[in-house]
């Protein structure tokens, strides 16, 4: 089973922002072809990432006020976070490699 947080409106803040740790937020919704595709990607990357970064999902259809604050307008968007700022943006289906590189990025900021 995989590691990833399911964040909320509620949550966003002390799971994302107040993380100690950088976090990598998919957001997506149930409807999206790509975000589907990309899905099994970052299981493995939680998987593969426990204690070094957070992986996170958050529903823009469930969490609607958190993705319009952050101006999701297309998905899958990947956000990096790291001392509760966006430090990373990635937008569409994304390779592994890139998406490691965006939290590597984070840890050397």
């Amino acid at each position: 089973m995989s590691n990833v947080v399911h964040l909320t409106d509620d949550n966003f803040e002390s799971e994302v922002l107040q993380s100690d740790v950088p976090v990598l937020v998919d957001f997506w919704a149930p409807w999206c072809g790509p975000c589907r595709q990309l899905s099994p990607l970052i299981d493995e990357l939680a998987g593969e990432t426990e204690g070094k970064y957070k992986i996170a999902k958050l529903n823009t259809d469930e969490a609607q006020q958190t993705a319009y604050k952050y101006r999701v307008s297309s998905i899958p968007t990947l956000m990096v976070f790291s001392g509760g700022n966006v430090v990373q943006t990635l937008i569409g289906v994304q390779p592994k490699a890139a998406i490691l590189q965006a939290l590597e990025s984070a840890v050397n900021a």
